[in-house]
């Protein structure tokens, strides 16, 4: 008989087990039962909880995503500025946990998969928009509509951009240099177009 509330515990171990699983493996070439085993329980437990791989793999870039959400969140709580909400975004999205090695293949695989999946997809462009969104919010009250929608798809763009070529590089990622670089293509837009900075 299974014991009452462990299904929550179980099921964060099998997704971090998956991130771990991931990790190691760099792709998604491992079986639900090499991860249940990861997580220290059965396959056939995995399978109720889940389904499947495929199932497993979503749910696990649902937290990762919900990780992210958490983040920006807690930095957007602390924002008092328009410009401050900017900063508090681009922090979130190089947080030190989106670092981590395992984070950073998971995050890989997300992307690769996202091209054949449609499930995949779907979870990519909640992310994609709720970063525009938020993006967009803050650079119009700086700089009107028109100029928000363009800044806020060059400062997404910078940041994943910058965020993959960190993540890929040679040694440990650097991102209080990537943090830096996409604030420094803030401040210089909003200066071209005569606003403040803050």
């Amino acid at each position: 008989m299974p014991k009452l509330g462990m299904e929550p515990i179980r099921r964060r171990a099998l997704i971090d087990a998956t991130i771990e699983a991931i990790g190691e493996v760099g792709s998604l070439d491992v079986t639900v039962s090499q991860i249940a085993e990861r997580a220290g329980v059965s396959a056939a437990l995995a399978h109720h909880y889940f389904g499947g791989k495929e199932e497993l793999f979503l749910a696990t870039m649902r937290e990762l995503l919900v990780r992210l959400g958490e983040a920006a969140r807690q930095g957007l709580g602390r924002a008092r500025t328009p410009r401050d909400r900017i900063s508090a975004l681009i922090a979130a999205c190089f947080s030190a946990d989106q670092f981590e090695p395992a984070t950073i293949a998971a995050w890989l695989v997300f992307y690769v998969r996202a091209q054949s999946s449609e499930s995949a997809r779907r979870l990519f462009r909640i992310y994609a928009r709720r970063l525009d969104s938020n993006l967009r919010f803050a650079f119009r009250q700086l700089t009107g509509t028109t100029d928000a929608v363009r800044l806020a798809e060059a400062t997404a763009a910078m940041i994943d951009g910058l965020w993959l070529r960190h993540a890929l590089k040679d040694g440990p990622p650097d991102p209080e240099t990537a943090v830096a670089l996409v604030e420094d293509f803030v401040d210089d837009a909003l200066d071209a177009r005569g606003r403040p900075a803050s």
